[in-house]
């Protein structure tokens, strides 16, 4: 079984060799994260408790929120962003796929 969750974070960046020149200048976003785990429902009817599952995810968050994304990165794409929280919630969840929206309408998805 499948369960996911949405958080959200503020935080700046600018790319590097950006086709839309304005993306070369700071800007921030509020990115909108989703986060996708599977397993089987254990004895207490659940695949993860939700509470537990926000604990992990918003200590990767806060890492993130409020911050300029170029002192994290070398170039802070949302497939970068994507990619790093994959890579670090999936040493600590069944993790299916990661899924983050930056700003409205834009979106890049990591999974197995």
């Amino acid at each position: 079984m499948k369960i996911g969750r949405r958080f959200h974070f503020d935080a700046a960046h600018y790319i590097l060799d950006a086709t839309e020149k304005q993306c070369e200048e700071v800007h921030g976003h509020t990115y909108t994260l989703e986060i996708v785990v599977e397993g089987e429902v254990g004895e207490d009817g659940m695949v993860l408790d939700f509470a537990d599952l926000k604990k992990l995810v918003n200590d990767v968050i806060r890492k993130l929120d409020h911050k300029n994304l170029n002192e994290l990165f070398k170039n802070p794409t949302a497939e970068n962003i994507a990619q790093w929280i994959f890579d670090q919630l999936k040493l600590q969840l069944n993790l299916v796929s990661v899924k983050l929206w930056e700003g409205e309408g834009k979106w890049v998805e990591v999974s197995n």
